[in-house]
């Protein structure tokens, strides 16, 4: 989001003003009615009033939505969440902004903070953005990386495969992300990572992941092993094909997965079964 964006946002708050009064209210959707307290999250702690207010309030926030303590469809106030965090609506304010540009939240006119639930099009959209993304990215990476960033690249693959060989599932997928972030930092575009990292979030808030369910941590590993390998000989298509169908494959066993207990996930809007492969693959031609 540019500067200029970001300030009209701003000046348009007035326009979307989180509700004040605790109470978010709406006759279309009474089940989303939300006490003053908003319930109490483990995730959302009082700011310590170091550093900045807006930046932290992002930080707890985001994890407590990660969490699942912020639910999904759920309406909360600026001010109830700005009593448990210890601030004013102001950052409040100022924290949904950014979580609703990460996709995380939307902002209701004159009601509040709203979480948003995942559906099958936003993560089939994720995915298509990592794509876009990713593959030039990397292939640009083994091209340009320096010799320090190639060597964060194996350090992290050990890692990887060490966390995955431990069966630690939760290790595994940080070292997953650090993996992708690591291959893609020789491509020296931060703007880009950042976007990235926004598109991952967006997966975890979906509370969908891979590994254990789908496949086990050594599995997760071994989808990346032609990745690393083409990337050691350097060889930037062979590292590009190689990536997108690493992603391609990740997101057909997110949707297969999904489909078994969410019913939304099963069919496209025509009626026919859900083919990632087949959505995605004009991406890794």
């Amino acid at each position: 989001m540019s500067m200029w964006s970001y300030y009209v946002l701003l000046c348009c708050w007035s326009e979307r003003e989180l509700c004040s009064d605790g109470v978010c209210t709406s006759r279309a959707r009474p089940h989303v009615v939300v006490p003053s307290g908003c319930g109490r999250m483990s995730s959302v702690k009082r700011i310590d009033r170091s550093g900045t207010l807006t930046d932290q309030t992002v930080r707890r926030l985001h994890r407590a939505i990660l969490a699942g303590e912020l639910e999904p469809g759920v309406c909360y106030s600026a001010t109830a969440l700005g009593e448990q965090l210890g601030v004013s609506r102001t950052p409040v304010r100022e924290a949904a902004l950014q979580l609703e540009r990460m996709g995380l939240v939307t902002i209701e006119r004159n009601r509040g903070v709203r979480i948003l639930p995942a559906t099958l099009e936003h993560l089939l959209q994720g995915f298509e953005l990592r794509l876009m993304l990713e593959l030039p990215l990397v292939e640009r990476a083994v091209q340009e990386a320096t010799d320090a960033e190639r060597l964060a690249v194996d350090q992290v693959y050990e890692r990887f495969g060490e966390a995955a060989a431990h069966g630690d599932d939760r290790a595994t997928l940080h070292a997953d992300r650090d993996f992708h972030t690591a291959l893609l930092r020789g491509a020296h575009n931060d703007r880009a990572l950042t976007a990235l990292e926004d598109l991952r979030t967006m997966v975890l808030v979906s509370g969908v992941g891979t590994v254990p369910t789908s496949r086990s941590a050594e599995e997760c590993f071994a989808d990346h092993a032609e990745v690393y390998g083409a990337w050691q000989r350097r060889d930037a298509a062979e590292t590009r094909t190689a990536l997108g169908a690493h992603i391609v494959n990740t997101a057909s066993l997110l949707i297969r997965q999904e489909s078994r207990r969410r019913p939304e996930f099963v069919e496209n809007s025509d009626g026919r079964e859900i083919d990632a492969a087949e959505r995605l693959g004009w991406l890794v031609i």
